[in-house]
């Protein structure tokens, strides 16, 4: 069964479309890139795929429409990490990682073994171990993004929603985090995730959906989607896509003149 399905979603904000109609689909065990310019609505998509955005059209999960789930019992199947990561408490980070088990837990129950288990691995794949005892508060930009998506990963939920995770990481802490994905994926989990990094994507998602003005302007492989002429199109950039150690990888390099 399609873990999650959409069929002619549609999201208005202020009474403007800025979503849809489209379709997506993600399957389990599959890593599921999304990319587009800024404002071609993939924050908007995921806020709707999580549930936090009203929508036309259908969404549902497991065969179950998203509008039918409490709150409660989404966060049990879908965790998702907005593109948002300011951190407004004083928090050790290893307390932060472990609101993620809050789902789980009944309320005011102490963790169990499975949940610091949980949580020590979400720890080690954000490579956020070092940082236990930090205040959140206290550490660099990349590190809380590191942070709040070890709390995601923590959440131990079926469906991983996330918004430019990569965004701001150094290098090293890009890949580990796309590899992080694959290995959740490797478990039968399914990851949906922006990225504007166009080498990360081809190089790391199964899949690519290419959005453009809030609909799907290409969807498939990696070879299919990240091509000179669609990056043209959308982007409007000119860019060179060649092979590297048996991957894809995007190098722009100008201004296409196109429509961006």
């Amino acid at each position: 069964m399609t873990r999650l399905l959409a069929r002619d979603l549609t999201v208005s904000l202020g009474g403007s479309p800025v979503v849809g109609p489209l379709s997506l689909r993600l399957e389990p065990g599959e890593v599921v890139g999304l990319l587009g310019p800024n404002g071609a609505g993939k924050s908007t998509l995921l806020r709707a795929l999580a549930g936090l955005a009203p929508h036309g059209g259908s969404a549902t999960l497991d065969g179950t429409p998203l509008a039918q789930m409490s709150d409660a019992a989404r966060a049990l199947r879908i965790a998702y990490l907005p593109q948002a990561r300011t951190v407004g408490w004083a928090v050790a980070v290893e307390r932060l990682v472990e609101l993620g088990r809050i789902p789980w837990r009944r309320f005011g129950s102490a963790l169990s073994e499975t949940d610091r288990a949980i949580v020590a691995e979400a720890m080690r794949l954000m490579d956020v171990g070092p940082l236990a005892r930090r205040l959140a508060t206290e550490i660099s930009g990349g590190e809380q993004a590191r942070a709040l998506a070890a709390r995601v990963i923590a959440q131990d939920t079926p469906v991983l929603l996330a918004d430019e995770p990569a965004a701001g990481l150094d290098p090293a802490h890009q890949i580990a985090m796309m590899a992080a994905f694959r290995s959740l994926a490797a478990k039968g989990r399914s990851v949906i995730v922006s990225l504007h990094d166009l080498t990360l994507a081809a190089r790391w998602c199964d899949r690519l959906v290419m959005l453009d003005a809030g609909k799907v302007a290409a969807e498939g492989a990696p070879a299919e989607v990240v091509t000179p002429a669609l990056l043209g199109q959308v982007f409007g950039v000119e860019a060179v896509v060649s092979t590297v150690g048996g991957a894809l990888a995007v190098a722009p390099i100008g201004l296409s003149g196109g429509p961006r």
